[in-house]
């Protein structure tokens, strides 16, 4: 039964008032004549309405059909190369499925969790984010059904950042001398089929998604999915100015290459900041995997280029066979550590840290779905 059946038509307010003309015939004939036009307003209403239906029906139906692709598997590989340092100040995480660890809400059913930390004047500041950051997201996380998930998330996310980094700030300033160590970081959050990227500094996070091209083969293309954070922007040299700080050489106070980190207590009144940049992008069927590495990776290949060397190797199939791995494991596994030793070999004399997290679907649907691609309000 549709509800509006029972109510008057709506008038139409604001609009020009016209002079009254007389009654071209009688009183009956025009009463006849008004009940004939709200007939034919009551007929249209209905056919609207039956149209308005239809359309819910083939978007639910549309609906139906994406959620058939089912929640995406997701494996994550590690590779690590000291480099020439002297000391490896990177640190990463990987849990695959940390639904243990949270009060999920009901819509909800797993969550992933994937981050690099590159360290810099030391270790501490990358260790402590590795260990204490996804503790923190998990008794932040939101446990209560809500119509606007992404924005408690996104409050989640920047709570967490915040917090990890207050409590590394607290613990630096009260060692003897005060600790100057300060990390990037680029975490993941898959959250079912929805990923939520939130970075500091210049490490990044890119998406291999597969697409049709006008010759009908399939083209990998590559997806940023962080934004880096350095003083020759515009926007964060601005805010380094506006605090009372610097920018010499491309650096703040021309010593710190990055304009947000977690730690960095002696550069927090200069303007640099632990809020993340956030973005969230819905996975599909058609996405191969994610990498997430610190810039020593990324001075010596294009985001586009390591999307491509683990692309061979993965097609390739040229990894040695493994006990208890499968086939696309073993692959996942080889491209991973070949594209880090292939960082070094370039010449890259930092650290080197890459995350590759294999995306898979248990059961496919020849209806692709929709993709979100989009940066937080």
């Amino acid at each position: 039964m549709d509800l509006f059946d029972d109510l008057p038509e709506p008038t139409q307010p604001g609009g020009p008032v016209t002079a009254a003309r007389p009654r071209a015939g009688t009183e009956e004939e025009e009463d006849e004549k008004e009940e004939e036009e709200e007939e034919e307003r009551r007929a249209k209403r209905k056919r609207e309405d039956a149209e308005s239906e239809a359309d819910k029906k083939e978007e639910q139906g549309e609906i139906k059909k994406v959620c058939k692709e089912g929640l995406p598997v997701l494996k994550g590989y590690v590779a690590a190369r000291r480099g020439e340092r002297d000391e490896m100040q990177d640190a990463h995480v990987l849990l695959p499925d940390m639904s243990s660890c949270l009060s999920l809400p009901g819509q909800s059913s797993r969550v992933s969790y994937f981050a690099v930390f590159d360290g810099h004047a030391g270790a501490r500041a990358s260790r402590f984010a590795a260990e204490h950051l996804h503790h923190n997201l998990a008794n932040k996380f939101p446990s209560t059904d809500s119509e606007n998930v992404d924005k408690l998330i996104k409050k989640c996310l920047l709570d967490t950042f915040r917090q990890t980094d207050d409590d590394f700030l607290k613990k630096a300033s009260s060692q003897k001398p005060a600790w100057k160590d300060g990390s990037t970081a680029t975490c993941v959050l898959v959250v079912d089929d929805m990923v939520y990227v939130a970075n500091l500094g210049d490490s990044r996070a890119v998406l291999c998604r597969m697409e049709a091209a006008a010759d009908g083969q399939r083209r990998s293309v590559t997806l940023a999915l962080s934004k880096e954070h350095n003083p020759t922007m515009y926007e964060e040299r601005m805010r380094i100015q506006r605090a009372g700080g610097t920018v010499r050489d491309g650096r703040v106070l021309g010593v710190l290459e990055v304009s947000r980190s977690i730690g960095d207590g002696q550069y927090k009144r200069c303007g640099v900041i632990s809020s993340p940049d956030l973005r969230r992008c819905q996975l599909t069927a058609n996405d191969r995997f994610i990498i997430l590495a610190c810039d020593g990776l990324f001075k010596v290949f294009s985001a586009d280029e390591a999307v491509k060397f683990v692309l061979n190797i993965v097609q390739e199939g040229s990894g040695e066979r493994r006990a208890g791995l499968t086939e696309e494991e073993v692959q996942f596994e080889a491209a991973c550590q070949q594209l880090a030793s292939e960082a070094v070999r370039r010449g890259c004399a930092d650290n080197v840290t890459v995350i590759l997290v294999s995306i898979g679907f248990r059961a496919k649907s020849s209806s692709s779905s929709s993709s979100q691609h989009t940066q937080f309000d």
